[in-house]
């Protein structure tokens, strides 16, 4: 066990109140499942082919669907959202493509659309100014870039300004965020005929949300989808935006 990776026992501490409890039988060691849950996405390895120190690879794999059809582990912003300062900066660009296939007939979304660029499927993220997601939303890869903005805007935590790309230039979403006290950092459209100023200086943070998509990536699972439920998709995600950025991996 000493040359697999493990989580540190800090870092279950933090995770730890997020992991569902356990009913009836007491299950096998949460660290040594998790880490060898975080394995598997990160080298984009088959279940079958996880190191035996980790334990059966059913083990591995029904743990993580288990935990990926159940919220508690969506939170891993919970914590640093009460000490973060209320005048933080946000970047909400859009996220990168992942291939995939099309679901069949009658099967559930798997949040996957037709795009120029194929079947896609596209993340939407708002990072914090640390470059740390705090809200993540998958969706199929035709979605607009303003109506995944118009949905993740309830979700918004308190913040002073809030940087993202062009593609989010709209009036009712600069409106959106003006009642709720949030400046928009966003170059306006060529289209728009009165151009709206904003802090070029300032938008040049917004690099920080793609060196967290680049983060991201890094976990093949997740660059490759290897899995067409969205929902496992998504859980593979979320486990590893907590692991980059939220645990100090």
């Amino acid at each position: 066990m000493s040359v697999l990776f493990l989580l540190t026992p800090a870092q279950m501490r933090r995770i730890r109140p997020h992991v569902p409890l356990s009913h009836g039988i007491p299950r096998v060691d949460d660290r040594r499942v998790l880490s060898g849950i975080i394995f598997v996405i990160r080298g984009g390895l088959r279940w079958r082919d996880a190191p035996p120190g980790y334990g059966p690879h059913k083990t591995l794999y029904n743990r993580f669907v288990r935990w990926s059809v159940q919220p508690h582990l969506r939170r891993p912003r919970r914590r640093g959202r009460r000490a973060r300062p209320p005048n933080h900066r946000q970047h909400a660009p859009e996220g990168p493509p992942h291939r995939g296939q099309p679901p069949q007939k009658g099967a559930p979304d798997r949040c996957i659309g037709r795009t120029k660029g194929g079947l896609n499927a596209k993340l939407h993220a708002v990072c914090d100014s640390q470059g740390r997601p705090v809200v993540m939303m998958l969706s199929a890869g035709q979605m607009n870039d303003q109506k995944g903005a118009n949905i993740l805007a309830p979700l918004l935590p308190p913040a002073r300004e809030l940087i993202a790309d062009r593609g989010y230039d709209s009036t009712p979403f600069r409106a959106a965020l003006a009642e709720r006290g949030i400046a928009a950092c966003i170059p306006t459209k060529k289209n728009r005929k009165q151009p709206i100023p904003y802090d070029k200086a300032l938008y040049r943070q917004r690099h920080r949300i793609e060196i967290a998509f680049r983060r991201l990536k890094d976990f093949r699972r997740i660059a490759a989808r290897y899995d067409r439920c969205a929902t496992i998709f998504f859980g593979a995600i979320t486990l590893a935006a907590i692991v980059t950025f939220w645990l100090g991996q």
